[in-house]
This record gives C-alpha cells, sequence and structure tokens, in this order.
C-alpha cells in the first residue's frame, strides 16, 4: 500500500482544509464540495483525510461494516446481536465516474434467486464506504444514473437493491466527498444541495509559497515513507485534536441569538428550503468544538456561512459562487452581531497554525471568487449604448444579454445510443422497457416474463421436479430499455453588423442564453461558433461546461459583414473532429442569423453549399431565424432547406408560444443509426 501524502504537510488551502477538518469532528455536517482548477491539492487532501479519522468499530466479518453497539437489524449478514467488535482504520472509497450500477449498489445473483430463492449478494461502494468516505473525484462528470443512486443513499441513510421481486437492504451513510473543476461542467441542484460545505480552491500567486509546494511535493516523491515520517508528530497532534474536538461536541450550546443569525442569515440570502438552515447550526457547533470552546459565537456563524451557502443561492449555472460579506456582516450585526463577546481563548481561535485546520482570514481570500470578466460587476465601466469601438472598422462593444426564457425542446430524430442525459431519444440502461435480447456480459436488468418464456421449454429436459424453475445462464434475459441521451449541442452564431442592433443583439443573446440552460439542464456539451468580418472562430471548443459558454457569449462584440459560409464550414470541421472522439454522441446544429450572407463573391450560393454538407453528414439542425423589420427576405428559412433542418423565430422559440410547436429537428440526408423522423 502506498504511502499516502500527510494532510499536515499541505502548503495553504486553508478553506479546503477546514472544511475537511469540521467534517471530521461532525459527520453530521453533511460533506464538502471542492471546487477549483486542476493541480490545486484537491484529491491530496481527500485521501490524506482518512489517516485521521478515528478507528471504526466493527462487527468481525460483517461486509457491511456493522457498528457492535448498535448493529443494523436489517443487515444481510445478520443478525449481530451480541457480537464482539474489532477496530479498523476509516476507509476511502472512490468512486470512478464510469463505475456501473452494479459496482456502486452491489449485484444480485439473479440465477440463483430465481432458481433456488437465495439472496445471494455480493455488496458494491455504498456498502464499502458505510461509516467511512466515499470519495467522488470529477464529481461533475458523474453519469445521472449514479447521482440518482447516490441521492437516495443519502437521504435514507440505506442502499436497497431490487431485481424482479427480490431485494436486499443495507445501512449506507457516508461522509460525502466530491472534487471537481468548474470548467468541466456544473453539478445538478439536487446533488449540490445535499453537500454540507463547499470550497473554492486556486493555486497560490505567492512566489514562496509555491516554492515550498514543489519542495515538499519533490521529497515526497523521492522518499514517500522518510518524507511521512518527518511528519508524524504533527499527524499525531491533529488528529488528537479531532479526537478532542469530537469527544467536546455534545456539549457545545447552540444559543438562541446564534440561531437568530443563522436563520436571519438563509432568508437574508434567499436560499431554497432548510437544509441550509441546518447545515449551517451543525457546522457553528462543530466550529465551537473545534476551538475548544462549548459557546457558539458569531464569529463561528460567520464562518459556517461562508461555508454552507454560497453553492445554495444560485439560481442557475451561470451565477458565480460566492458571497456578499458585507451584506454578511449587516446580517449578522443587526441580528446580535455587535452584542460583547468574550475574547476567543480556545486553542482554535485566530489564523491557522501551519499545521492545518487554523480558522482562515477573513475577507478576500480563497472563498472569494474573482469577477468574472464581462459580467456584471463590469457594469460601471462598460458603455451604455452599442457605440463603435474606436479603431476597428465599425466593430460595436459587446450587448448584455436579454433575460433568458424557458424554451421548447429540441431533439435529434431517431433512437440513439449516447451518453445518458435528457435529450433525445436513445437505447439506455435506464427508462422503459422496450424489448428483451440475450446478455452481452453481466446481466444487469432482468427481463423475467422473456426468461421464463425461455427456460419454459426446457423444465421436463432438465428434470425438474420441484416447485422451483430449473434455470441455466441460457435463458436469462436482457431487458432492452428506452430513456434519453445527452447530445452534442453546436451553436453558430452570427455576429456580423446585420445582427449589431442593440435590442435586437441583446434579445439574441437572450434566446442563446435560454438554450444553454437548457442544454445544461439536459446534461448536453456544448460549443460556440462565430462568424462576423471576413471568417468565423471556434469561440468554445465543445465541452460540458455551459457556464463558459455563456461567458464567451457574454463578451461577443458585433460588426462587419456576414460570411454565413464560414460559420457553416467552421462548424463542419469540428463536428467531423467530434465524430472521431465519441461517435455515439449525436450532434444538434443551431444556427443563430437572419440568413442574409454577405462578402466576397456569391456570399448566399456558398452559403447554401456549406449548409448541404451538414446535410449530407444528417447533421440535425434548426436554424433560429433572427430577421426583423417590415421586409422579411425568408433568407434564414432557406438556409433551413439547404440545411434539411427546421426554421423557427425568436418568439417561436419560446416554450409558452403556441406557434410554431418545436418537434423532432429534422436531420439532412441521414440520421446516426438510418431512423428518419420528420418534425
Amino acid at each position: 500500500m502506498s504511502t499516502p501524502y500527510p494532510f499536515t504537510a499541505l502548503v495553504g488551502q486553508d478553506d479546503l482544509r477546514l472544511g475537511l477538518l469540521l467534517n471530521a469532528v461532525s459527520p453530521a455536517v453533511g460533506g464538502v464540495l471542492v471546487r477549483g482548477e486542476k493541480g490545486t491539492a484537491k484529491s491530496t487532501a481527500v485521501r490524506a483525510l482518512a489517516a485521521l479519522m478515528p478507528e471504526v468499530p466493527v462487527v468481525p466479518g460483517c461486509r457491511f461494516s456493522c457498528d457492535p453497539a448498535a448493529p443494523d437489524p436489517a443487515c444481510p449478514d445478520g443478525p449481530h446481536e451480541g457480537a464482539a467488535g474489532v477496530s479498523r482504520p476509516a476507509r476511502t472509497v472512490e468512486l470512478p465516474v464510469g463505475a456501473s450500477e452494479d459496482r456502486l449498489v452491489g449485484a444480485l445473483d439473479i440465477e440463483r434467486a430465481l432458481s433456488e430463492g437465495v439472496k445471494a449478494f455480493e455488496p458494491g461502494l455504498l456498502a464499502d464506504a458505510h461509516r467511512g468516505i466515499l470519495y467522488v473525484d470529477e464529481v461533475n462528470l458523474l453519469h445521472d444514473h449514479l447521482v440518482d443512486l447516490l441521492l437516495d443513499a443519502a437521504a435514507m441513510g440505506a442502499s436497497y437493491v431490487e431485481r424482479e421481486g427480490v431485494s436486499v437492504r443495507h445501512a449506507a451513510r457516508f461522509l460525502l466527498v466530491g472534487t471537481m473543476n468548474p470548467e468541466e461542467g456544473e453539478l445538478r441542484p439536487q446533488l449540490l444541495d445535499r453537500f454540507g460545505l463547499t470550497v473554492e480552491v486556486a493555486a497560490s500567486r505567492e512566489t514562496d509559497e509555491r516554492v515550498e509546494v514543489v519542495r515538499r511535493r519533490l521529497a515526497y516523491e523521492d522518499d514517500p515513507a522518510a518524507f511521512a515520517a518527518r511528519w508524524a508528530g504533527e499527524e499525531a497532534e491533529l488528529r488528537d485534536r479531532i479526537t478532542a474536538a469530537r469527544a467536546l461536541l455534545p456539549e457545545v450550546v447552540l444559543g438562541d441569538g446564534a440561531l437568530r443569525q443563522i436563520a436571519a442569515t438563509c432568508a437574508a440570502f434567499e436560499v431554497d428550503g432548510m437544509r441550509a438552515d441546518i447545515v449551517m447550526a451543525r457546522t457553528a457547533t462543530a466550529l465551537a468544538a473545534w476551538a475548544g470552546r462549548t459557546d457558539v459565537r458569531a464569529e463561528d456563524v460567520r464562518q459556517a456561512a461562508l461555508l454552507a451557502l454560497p453553492h445554495r443561492r444560485r439560481r442557475n449555472p451561470f451565477d458565480a459562487p460566492g458571497l456578499d460579506e458585507d451584506k454578511l456582516d449587516d446580517t449578522l450585526e443587526r441580528n446580535g452581531g455587535g452584542d460583547d463577546e468574550p475574547e476567543p481563548d480556545g486553542p482554535g481561535d485566530g489564523g491557522g497554525d501551519g499545521g492545518g485546520g487554523g480558522l482562515p482570514p477573513q475577507g478576500d481570500g480563497p472563498d472569494t471568487p474573482p469577477r468574472p470578466e464581462g459580467g456584471a460587476d463590469d457594469t460601471p465601466e462598460r458603455p451604455e449604448s452599442g457605440a463603435p469601438v474606436p479603431g476597428q472598422g465599425g466593430e460595436q462593444r459587446p450587448v448584455r444579454a436579454g433575460e433568458p426564457f424557458r424554451t421548447k425542446m429540441l431533439s435529434v430524430p431517431g433512437l440513439g445510443e449516447g451518453a445518458a442525459g435528457r435529450r433525445s431519444r436513445a437505447r439506455t440502461e435506464h427508462g422503459r422497457t422496450t424489448g428483451a435480447r440475450r446478455p452481452e456480459g453481466a446481466l444487469t436488468r432482468l427481463h423475467l416474463a422473456a426468461t421464463v418464456q425461455a427456460a419454459a421449454p426446457h423444465q421436463r429436459a432438465r428434470g425438474r421436479s420441484g416447485r422451483g424453475l430449473v434455470v441455466r445462464r441460457d435463458d436469462l434475459r436482457q431487458a432492452t430499455r428506452e430513456g434519453r441521451e445527452g447530445n452534442l449541442v453546436l451553436f453558430v452564431v452570427d455576429a456580423s453588423g446585420s445582427m449589431a442592433a442593440r435590442q435586437r443583439m441583446g434579445a439574441v443573446k437572450g434566446a442563446v442564453l435560454s438554450l444553454l440552460l437548457d442544454a445544461y439542464q439536459r446534461r448536453d456539451k456544448v460549443g460556440l461558433v462565430t462568424f462576423r468580418g471576413r471568417d468565423a472562430d471556434l469561440a468554445l471548443p465543445p465541452t460540458s461546461s455551459v457556464d463558459a459558454a455563456a461567458a464567451r457569449l457574454e463578451s461577443l462584440p458585433t460588426g462587419g459583414r456576414t460570411p454565413v459560409a464560414a460559420g457553416l464550414l467552421k462548424a463542419h470541421d469540428v463536428l467531423r473532429v467530434e465524430r472521431l472522439r465519441d461517435p455515439s454522441r449525436r450532434a444538434l446544429l443551431v444556427v443563430v442569423t437572419d440568413g442574409r450572407a454577405t462578402g466576397g463573391p456569391q456570399p448566399v450560393e456558398l452559403a447554401a453549399r456549406a449548409a448541404r454538407l451538414h446535410a449530407a453528414d444528417g447533421v440535425a439542425s434548426v436554424v433560429v431565424d433572427c430577421e426583423a423589420g417590415p421586409v422579411r427576405l425568408g433568407l434564414a428559412a432557406a438556409l433551413a432547406g439547404d440545411l434539411g433542418g427546421t426554421a423557427v423565430t425568436l418568439d417561436e422559440l419560446r416554450a409558452e408560444s403556441i406557434a410554431g410547436l418545436v418537434r423532432d429537428v429534422r436531420g439532412g440526408g441521414r440520421s446516426g443509426n438510418g431512423d428518419r423522423r420528420a418534425a
């Protein structure tokens, strides 16, 4: 077994260390989500935490880690009454993002269950993680069906495996820790809310601190055992402090004043539901115990808010996480924060001691997110009008997007086999049952009727004499299911001068923003191609980060001619490369333009020829017609015809519109599996 990197050897990252340590003190806090750029010690810190956790008493031989003091009466390995306990180290169980459902929850031997009535159950990762840590690296990339199972286990504290009337239940209470890079996409709101705390991490910009990080890492890689031995003393001290804080936790008093501050803070930041209040209360209590106190103070409430609320106040994936600390301080002061309080006297009060786990300084720090370029904080520096930028040939400054709205459903025709999502019809492991087939590999979803039908003719030949059905491996049938897949939604946006009227471009950006929000909710990948002047640019390569696409859209300038052909050719190249990378993910091309191609010889004919390339590839497409004014040329509709797709106006795109109801988007010449369906 490799020697883990010592937790106390981490440099900086005060919020990250504190969030993990508070969960070690009080697992009821509910876990922690670590957001940040790659290479910021997220995974290293999580894996190092297990060495600091107190040992866990378990029933010997129980695969489900039952507590001998209070064994689970429904444990599949039970009963355990009167069993003597043994201690083992706390576990950190890692859930790979590509894991199967059976690997997560466990698997039943369906053949033995049908023929013998025996619940032969192989536990999964949820059983391994019971009373320990369940760690998901890149948790934002976790498949939806695994997210659903995690949500169920986190809500009920148990895991249920049910197959055709045969069921197994076992306890599954764990500390959920996830790490993610926001550039790769956001997390589903339901799972996001299940994390008690969230911390933002970023690499230090201080030269001396970066030097120390490299020095320690190289020393660890040269001799992990010797490096760990040098930090053994600090690790033991921190482990003892966690144990002491755990012992003190039941004695901590959460007074009415602190409770009122917690409720007022959650109300002021308009968080949904009551989970935020409960998590803040538990976190503030853990902070007091960590500081060696039995009373919760305003400073604990403030720190708890900074850790528990940022991810709960987001209304959509384009909102930057974080809290307005001035508003937080004002709320605390108006609800009792200005009262005289005892001076800090606990061992953890004040700043960190370099050994990990001290309270981080307040104010601008790792938990304060940078202000996005082109966002709301830049408004005073941006001219109100879309005036031309000096020296840039009539280019207009970026125009703010209009308010997003709920869009109609756009889907790719036919039946795909791509990654699970919520857009287009696909053969999936989840959804409604549509038939049966012989299993290819492990059986995951039994089709009972088809299995019985396959086994029934052979019962006499197999010597059946009792009531049980004699079932062989060849009789088993896998249920085929139809669900929904996520697609690659590639936006091709006209940023030319004909689109540059301020009010009009704001509405266009609002429509694209609405489609991006829809893509986020349907678990799509997105890409953004823009065209203006003489050429087209790939503003954003295909990614799961729709908020990155929204940021590119916000800063998009307009002006110049309209090279529609260049935009479509760039999109053709992007889709060709993506088909090689991920052949199973089908594409949906969304062209946002008024169709008025200009620049160069025969621009309209060139645009039509470029469109027919997509039609020949069978790409499903829709043209959002942005043409305005009393005189309408219908060029966008003609472009949609060349694409073999559908044209909708901005008004028809709205879900509440009764005109132009959007159904399956028409494909070009062929669809991914030959199943072509008209709109």
